[in-house]
């Protein structure tokens, strides 16, 4: 299924225990240095995905950033913002990374902490520049602030956690006056590679193995929002690349998903329809006989013989 990255499953790839704060009214956030823990993170690469929290990296490294219509390449140093909503995969360049990233939630800078909306800032908008290039002496001061963030995490101040977000806050200012990397590799590269993130989050999803799992992304409108793209974008560029419809790519694999649930389990029809994202076991009776020109019943009858 397509479920986002949690907190939980970042600090079990990083092999830390789930810190107690998580889900707790004050929020979470925490702090790291890219050069200790990036090995652990499969030498700081992740891949496409959506993320359950906001991020905030301080880059010292050639890196490269994929989204799904565009590539942004990191040279040298750069300030990096990621949301929940927009999924992009990191991939570093070189061996020679440092720098600092904070992960956190959205309540912890909610707008009754903080008095600013995070998903209304420019930085963490569908379709923006989340990157930007950065100097030598912004890295050095933004440095400094990652280092106090640091240390005042570990401190024994009742109110670090309302310094901690004066601080990121301020981050968040100095990233919203900063100009962004431009993006590379349009065209014929940005199709191939939004058709490969596509299929990534339509596969994602399968196998179907209870009856209580349920499909997510069942329209072309779902998928155009996890990859954050238009819908008639998403489906040009599938037809270019693939020939088919967005609607059309993701039925097929529903479909075939049917026959095997059909085939190869004993659940009756209303928790194959459910799994499947159906809401009634009409429509998928309807949707089913549409490809195979069969019912359901009499499909399972025929493969049963």
């Amino acid at each position: 299924m397509d479920t986002p990255f949690t907190l939980s499953d970042f600090y079990s790839k990083l092999g830390l225990p789930i810190p107690d704060n998580i889900g707790k009214d004050i929020g979470h956030f925490n702090v790291f240095n890219i050069a200790e823990y990036r090995t652990r993170l499969n030498k700081g690469e992740m891949r496409y995905d959506r993320r359950a929290y906001f991020k905030i990296s301080l880059i010292n490294g050639k890196n490269k950033a994929e989204y799904a219509d565009k590539v942004i390449h990191i040279e040298n140093k750069a300030l990096l913002f990621a949301s929940p909503k927009i999924p992009y995969n990191y991939v570093p360049q070189d061996e020679e990374q440092s720098g600092y990233f904070c992960v956190f939630t959205e309540s912890f800078l909610s707008k009754d902490k903080s008095g600013i909306i995070l998903e209304k800032l420019p930085l963490f908008q569908p379709g923006g520049y989340p990157i930007l290039n950065i100097s030598d002496e912004n890295y050095n001061e933004l440095e400094q602030m990652f280092v106090k963030i640091d240390k005042e995490l570990s401190s024994d101040y009742p109110f670090k956690f309302d310094l901690i977000r004066a601080y990121v806050i301020e981050i968040l200012h100095m990233g919203q006056k900063l100009h962004p990397v431009p993006p590379v590799e349009n065209g014929k590269n940005a199709a191939i590679r939004i058709t490969d993130m596509f299929v990534e989050l339509l596969e994602r999803q399968f196998p179907i193995n209870t009856p209580a799992q349920k499909l997510l992304l069942k329209t072309a409108n779902d998928f155009a929002e996890r990859l954050a793209v238009h819908a008639n974008h998403l489906n040009k560029v599938l037809k270019e690349t693939t020939g088919s419809t967005t609607t059309a790519v993701i039925q097929a694999r529903i479909f075939e998903e049917a026959k095997i649930l059909l085939n190869n389990t004993d659940w009756n029809i209303s928790e194959i329809a459910f799994s499947l994202g159906f809401e009634e076991v009409a429509h998928f009776s309807n949707f089913f006989k549409k490809h195979a020109q069969l019912s359901p019943l009499k499909f399972r009858s025929t493969i049963k013989v």
